[in-house]
């Protein structure tokens, strides 16, 4: 007989606004605890020295997370001009230093250039492994750590404002693997400038947004209250992007023991109108809850994750 998981049955999704000098993981435990959930996780890690969005999803919900990690994103940074750092933000120790501050006017002159498909290399000081190691432990050991370009893409890039002739405050939207660390060091060399991050604030994952976010202080005081639940959105709220299809109860019973239904012509047809090129997913919903996660085969659903809610 399987041990029985400790803590609360609970499944749903946070939409956490993550507080600077706190690590993902920690920020995971913390709402786990709030929650007494049973299993929890994040989509999409964020720096410690970074603020803003950080989608945690507990129970069920963690069967929706790579959905989230392969979202759009966007974010709200400042460079800061005058030094180039190890970590690319503004805790690492200063490798160069400059006199040039760019102005606003080149700042959008070279901005179209990291617009689209691009090569980037991730930061040195990154959770990638390297020969099962995690790169940001080898840069911490003081090994040299070379990582491999690669392709990610940044669907738009503006400037936002400038405080002074030292910083400047940019606002992109990308997708999934865009580090903006690296990206701030490829524009400081384009603009012949050292610069490096010196602040951080992700404000989409998906459709979760930090006008919608709550801070950890506030979901602990609802906690106090017994009103935590207040903060819990649907399983479902990942799956936003992807379409929806009303199966029969029988079919719910059929998808949830792990077997494919056939669908009519006509559910072919609206499943086929609502899914992305290249993809085949497809949520399967009974009585307004999301029963399985499937993919659309020559005309069958076929579950990949089945849900118990």
């Amino acid at each position: 007989m399987g041990r029985r998981r400790k803590g609360q049955a609970v499944s749903g999704w946070i939409n956490l606004d993550k507080s600077y000098d706190l690590t993902s993981t920690h920020a995971v435990s913390r709402v786990r605890r709030i929650f007494d959930a049973q299993k929890a996780g994040h989509a999409g890690t964020l720096d410690p020295l970074a603020t803003g969005v950080l989608p945690i999803a507990l129970g069920e919900a963690t069967k929706t997370v790579p959905f989230m990690v392969d979202a759009d994103k966007a974010y709200r940074f400042t460079i800061a001009w005058g030094a180039t750092t190890a970590t690319l933000d503004r805790e690492g120790e200063v490798l160069a230093e400059s006199d040039v501050r760019p102005t606003l006017e080149q700042v959008e002159a070279v901005l179209p250039r990291f617009v689209g498909e691009i090569d980037q290399v991730p930061p040195a000081f990154s959770a990638i492994k390297v020969d099962g190691e995690r790169a940001y432990d080898l840069a911490r050991a003081g090994e040299k750590v070379e990582l491999a370009a690669r392709k990610v893409t940044i669907h738009s890039a503006r400037v936002a404002s400038a405080a002074d002739a030292d910083h400047v405050t940019l606002e992109i939207e990308c997708g999934k693997g865009t580090y903006v660390r690296a990206l701030v060091r490829d524009l400081a060399e384009a603009l012949g400038a050292c610069g490096h991050v010196s602040d951080l604030r992700r404000t989409r994952v998906g459709r979760f947004t930090e006008a919608d976010s709550v801070t950890l202080e506030s979901l602990e005081d609802l906690g106090h209250k017994a009103r935590h639940s207040e903060a819990l959105l649907p399983v479902e709220t990942a799956l936003d992007d992807i379409p929806v299809l009303a199966v029969t109860d029988e079919d719910a019973f059929r998808l949830k023991q792990g077997r494919p239904i056939v669908l009519v012509p006509r559910q072919v047809e609206a499943v086929k109108a609502g899914l992305k090129p290249g993809s085949r997913a497809v949520s399967a919903m009974a009585g307004g809850v999301v029963v399985a996660l499937c993919e659309m085969r020559a005309g069958r659903l076929e579950p990949s994750r089945v849900f118990n809610l």
